[in-house]
């Protein structure tokens, strides 16, 4: 731990720098015994966030009218009121910050030795009373004090100006980072940092390519069944209609409308091409007048009111309700998983599930061959994503169990860095080839994991390590 501010930025998010030292932090307090099994219960928070989000969007975000105007340029949609409610846990983390303990750590480099103790002895405590053991008394032989990270800072802290002490504390900053990163290079620790970081980037190419595929796949089935349904109008000759009722995955071409109305309507994948509107009157359409929907009409003595200004979303197809269903599915699929590896983590072991759930993710990418449908594929996401997050929980404890204390969120954070980078390749190679075939995706993301996988079986078990 670096200070109680690092400690709170982890809480208010799990992406980013944020999450290596939520790891980092509270396996300083946990028991060896039971240490695999809690920061597997942490992980399933992550799966609780999801469902949060996947919840909140299906309940507002297809509320289109939920919000307010200001003038004609800003509207305050419903996506907007969705955003503001996925701050609401951040907010409320920051308050539980303040009633969680420091890093005793964190106290010993500061030179806060009885505020460290104190905090040791709560956490000895509670752990006696976990194991039946309430009588048990604390004592502390002698306590290693940790080198003072800030000794050059304190010495410079009141001489200089506040830019020349602002420059020293910086550059002393940098180099405990430097040197953190260096050390996870180190001989000892070399081979297990570099089998760590392709272990996590084919787990998140396979993973996070995979999770951003399903629904694209899903989509696109949807796009190919509803395109057969399209209705195509050629020629028309439209006069004195009056339109108040939505039109829906239509084409009109060459047609001719003179003195129609098309009031308090909605457009709904209709396109007008090589049209003439004639004395035409448009008020209040909504999903508004985008340029693709009338492609090389003519419009003459036509008017158009209420025309709406600003940023909007189309809710054209993004109101779907498979759409949600499958995020809140996929969110929720993990949760077998996440048990069952937060109960067998301790017994089984970290190198074990790492490296038979990655297998076994494996396995399952191969039946998606068989998923030709909208039903098929949800399955199969389904399947996938509870059998892979016992890999992840596994992978986040061993990366925490594997560095000392001092190092234990440099080399989580880099980890994760790689994580993200594979993430980003993963999604943009996958859905590369949405609509064009299956087979590079599912080769792609089982040939990672086998990899991954047996690369893992190769790492040192941590199970009954004391932490460092």
């Amino acid at each position: 731990m670096d200070s109680s501010s690092s400690a709170a930025l982890s809480l208010v998010s799990v992406l980013g720098g944020s999450l290596p030292i939520v790891f980092a932090y509270f396996s300083e307090f946990l028991s060896r015994e039971k240490r695999g099994e809690h920061l597997s219960w942490l992980c399933m928070f992550w799966m609780i966030g999801g469902l949060y989000a996947s919840i909140m969007a299906w309940s507002i975000i297809p509320h289109y009218g939920w919000g307010f105007s200001m003038g004609t340029n800003y509207h305050f949609h419903s996506w907007r009121v969705f955003v503001v409610v996925c701050s609401l846990p951040c907010i409320a983390s920051l308050i539980a910050l303040k009633f969680m303990p420091e890093s005793p750590r964190f106290l010993l480099e500061m030179g806060k030795h009885d505020e460290a103790w104190m905090i040791l002895k709560q956490i000895h405590d509670t752990n006696m009373r976990a194991k039946g053991q309430p009588e048990r008394v604390f004592t502390v032989a002698n306590i290693k004090t940790p080198k003072q990270i800030d000794e050059f800072i304190e010495i410079q802290s009141s001489t200089g100006t506040w830019y020349q002490r602002s420059l020293v504390r910086a550059t002393t900053i940098f180099k405990q980072v430097l040197d953190n990163v260096l050390y996870c290079l180190t001989a000892q620790y070399r081979m297990n940092t570099l089998f760590l970081a392709v272990v996590w980037f084919t787990m998140a190419l396979s993973y996070y390519g995979l999770i951003v595929w399903f629904p694209d796949m899903i989509r696109y089935y949807q796009e190919e069944a509803y395109k057969s349904r399209e209705k195509i109008f050629e020629k028309e000759d439209v006069r004195d209609i009056t339109f108040n009722f939505t039109l829906e995955n239509q084409v009109h071409k060459n047609g001719t409308y003179f003195n129609d109305k098309f009031m308090k309507m909605k457009f709904r994948d209709v396109t007008f091409e090589n049209s003439v509107f004639e004395e035409c009157y448009f008020d209040d359409v909504t999903s508004n007048l985008y340029e693709h929907k009338f492609i090389d009409c003519t419009f003459e003595n036509s008017t158009f009111l209420k025309q709406k200004k600003g940023c909007h979303l189309d809710f054209e197809r993004d109101n779907d309700f498979l759409i949600y269903l499958v995020s809140f599915l996929g969110s929720l699929s993990v949760l077998p998983g996440n048990i069952v590896s937060a109960l067998l983590m301790d017994k089984v072991g970290r190198i074990k599930m790492i490296g038979g759930s990655m297998l076994i993710s494996a396995v399952c990418c191969f039946f998606l061959f068989f998923g030709n449908s909208e039903s098929a594929m949800i399955g199969w996401q389904c399947l996938f994503c509870g059998t892979s997050i016992a890999a992840w929980n596994a992978l986040d404890v061993i990366t925490v169990e594997l560095y000392p204390t001092d190092k234990r969120a440099t080399a989580f954070g880099i980890l994760n860095g790689l994580c993200k980078v594979g993430a980003i390749l993963g999604n943009s190679i996958f859905a590369s080839f949405v609509g064009i075939t299956k087979v590079v995706p599912i080769l792609l993301a089982s040939s990672a994991l086998v990899g991954g996988g047996l690369l893992a079986l190769r790492l040192p078990e941590t199970r009954d390590q004391v932490l460092m």
